[in-house]
């Protein structure tokens, strides 16, 4: 078969409004500037592009230099280009000229291109659904030797992705907030939130998504990690500022069933001398889900509680959900203003615990004002200043995701961006009120949700040291992933007797872990379970065993006091960290290579990472483990807290490790203020 004529292929690229499109047949391709060093590429087969930024903010002012010749398009903006052939294939350079990124394509239609082929295999393809969208798939070349990192929180222990088969999706204990840091200096921001797939495989990569209409990503060039998130955090924005009362321990159990029982719990810290930040109501403290208020029965004076939990130096945290029991008083009104999502098949249930529920639709902006009215009403009003955003994937009993459509369309186009609309109802209707540093809990997170001042924790995780090692990667990726607000259930969700000496080495294991997070806090679902307090409401749900810390033994109770006096200890340095985060989009736990990109090693190491810019965090992984080999890397010196010594970079120590420490390194002349483990 003779190739298609070269003529067929030019006048083809134009300059419009600032950026360089393609046009050829019934695809539209556009590239244009959005910030420095950073590049917005779209793709489209409907008659317009859409318009929606999803996690993009509008750019800084910048401009492109565009160079069109009869074969090639190029764009410049600073440390990036993108060059486009008449075939269509897309080519991303640094200012040096070196290959960031490029599209696979293997057809015998641009004669000029290097990978001329039968296989006739396009680099953007749109499938058509009958009668409705395109599933899209955008393909790369791929460099085997290449480090992936970001992505979000996915429960499985690689912190490098390269390799890994990712789903677009979120679920209990996944985030899907699809950024990535490539060691090959460039960041991707997959900016559409539609359910998909993104294989980082050997030959390719290759992005997916099952419905949309439009191909939508963001790419930005730099020398070093930290100039790569920097620029990302100017794109989708940064957090804000953390709240003083949010930086120190965090006391959680599955459920205090009364007023009188969390009072209790606070005076008992209170009376020991330990310091509590924050104390929690958690889940079904209510009469239905959806009534977003206290059950009367068994938390009789909000108020009165609140006044003393603030005497005793606590915030309390309240958890709201966001399915509405169709026997909640709420449900009529809402289903009458189309507040809630709806079932394109069968019955409009998307959960049956407790009751036959739906979602609030948070991707309709009266939605988000009708809850955040009703939370303002009876908790913010009463005192209440920090929510508990759970169940905020959405969770379904099923993840149907083609069952489900939502104000903004249907799930499997945009779905993903549920998250960071349930933590934006929240975050502007505390601003509204004059929260001037809104922070809120919730168990998910899409791209830009860190703007909307969204603290994420990992989800309902398993108690076991296994689950312990997938924090760790979950952690450090999600803080790539411009999510530096994170933290996890110390000791995991699901199971643990406080009476097991299996299931307290892990908790005091991953308690000297959490007092290095970005927030502290202790919460699960302790065996064995108390039985229900009462017949309706609120006290139809059972609860967990105790979980405070001195529920584990004195001796364990010896060393968790010490951690929470050690995190107080901290809070100066804290506060700076948070601080970075707030102005640069600096993740506050990071690998070993985000502070020494020239350090090879430093790249491969996946079991420790930075607490700050001068604290080198070694945590215990692994049960019976009472000592461990810590890397430390070439280009600075470093002192263990525990002995003083000093060590030049370069090398790998082993360390010991008893019960009562994990390995701790200071940098060699940082000025922290306050001693770790009495150096």
């Amino acid at each position: 078969m003779a190739l298609l004529g070269d003529t067929k292929y030019s006048g083809v690229f134009f300059e419009v409004d600032g950026g360089l499109e393609r046009h050829f047949d019934d695809e539209t391709l556009r590239i244009e500037p959005w910030g420095e060093n950073s590049l917005r590429i779209r793709a489209t087969k409907e008659p317009a592009f859409s318009g929606e930024p999803w996690a993009l903010l509008p750019p800084a002012p910048c401009k492109a230099e565009i160079e069109i010749e009869t074969y090639t398009a190029r764009l410049r903006n600073g440390g990036i280009e993108a060059e486009i052939s008449s075939g269509g294939k897309l080519t991303l350079r640094n200012g040096q000229g070196k290959i960031l990124l490029e599209e696979y394509i293997r057809n015998r239609k641009d004669p000029h291109a290097a990978y001329c082929s039968a296989l006739e295999v396009e680099p953007r393809e749109f499938c058509p659904i009958l009668g409705g969208d395109y599933t899209l798939r955008v393909r790369f070349e791929s460099a085997p030797e290449e480090k992936l990192y970001g992505m979000g929180q996915y429960q499985m222990p690689h912190l490098d992705l390269k390799g890994c088969d990712l789903e677009l999706a979120q679920r209990n204990s996944q985030a899907s907030v699809p950024f990535l840091l490539s060691s090959l200096g460039y960041g991707f921001l997959w900016n559409n939130p539609g359910v998909g797939r993104v294989c980082f495989g050997k030959n390719l990569t290759t992005w997916e998504a099952r419905s949309t209409r439009e191909m939508d990503y963001w790419v930005t060039a730099g020398d070093s990690p930290a100039q790569i998130e920097e620029a990302y955090a100017r794109a989708t924005g940064t957090v804000p500022e953390m709240p003083d009362f949010a930086k120190g321990f965090w006391q959680c159990k599955l459920r205090y069933r009364t007023q009188e029982e969390l009072l209790n719990v606070a005076r008992e810290y209170k009376r020991l001398g330990v310091p509590v930040s924050v104390i929690v109501v958690d889940f079904f403290h209510w009469p239905h889900q959806g009534d977003w208020k206290f059950d009367p029965d068994y938390w009789p004076d909000p108020e009165g509680m609140i006044r003393q939990l603030k005497e005793m130096g606590m915030e309390l945290m309240v958890s709201i959900w966001p399915t509405v029991d169709q026997e909640s008083e709420n449900y009529t009104e809402m289903l009458k203003k189309g507040l809630l999502i709806r079932a394109d098949r069968g019955l409009r249930i998307a959960m049956d615990f407790i009751g036959n529920t739906v979602h609030f639709d948070a991707t309709r902006p009266e939605a988000r004002q009708f809850i955040w009215q009703k939370a303002k009403q009876n908790y913010f009003d009463k005192g209440v200043k920090l929510f508990w955003l759970d169940e905020a994937e959405p969770e379904y009993s099923r993840y149907d995701f083609d069952l489900y459509r939502y104000y903004l369309g249907p799930n499997l186009r945009v779905g993903n961006i549920y998250p960071a609309m349930y933590a934006k109802a929240f975050f502007d209707g505390m601003r509204s009120e004059g929260v001037e540093r809104p922070i809120n809990l919730l168990r998910c997170a899409w791209a830009g949700s860190q703007r909307y001042g969204a603290l994420v924790w990992s989800g309902d995780i398993h108690s076991s040291f296994a689950s312990l090692r997938n924090q760790l990667a979950a952690g450090l990726n999600m803080g790539l992933a411009g999510i530096p607000w994170w933290t996890t259930d110390i000791g995991g969700f699901h199971g643990g007797d406080p009476k097991d000496p299996a299931f307290r080495e892990l908790l005091v294991r991953w308690f000297e872990y959490g007092a290095f997070c970005p927030v502290m806090r202790l919460h699960g679902d302790r065996e064995p379970s108390l039985p229900p307090i009462g017949e309706k409401g609120g006290g139809i749900c059972s609860s967990g065993s105790d979980n405070e810390i001195w529920s584990y033994g004195e001796e364990n109770y010896g060393i968790l006091r010490d951690h929470i006096l050690l995190r107080e200890r901290m809070r100066p340095y804290i506060d700076r960290i948070m601080r970075e985060a707030h102005e640069k989009g600096t993740p506050v736990i990071r690998p070993l290579f985000y502070d020494f990109p020239k350090d090879p090693a430093a790249w491969n190491v996946e079991d420790q990472f930075f607490f700050g810019p001068d604290l080198l965090i070694a945590p215990v992984l692994h049960a019976g483990e009472r000592e461990r080999n810590v890397y430390l890397p070439t280009g600075a010196d470093w002192v263990e807290t525990h002995s003083g010594k000093t060590y030049p970079g370069g090398q790998t120590v082993l360390c010991q490790a008893p019960i009562e420490r994990i390995p701790v390194f200071v940098r060699k002349g940082a000025e922290l203020g306050f001693s770790v483990y009495g150096e």
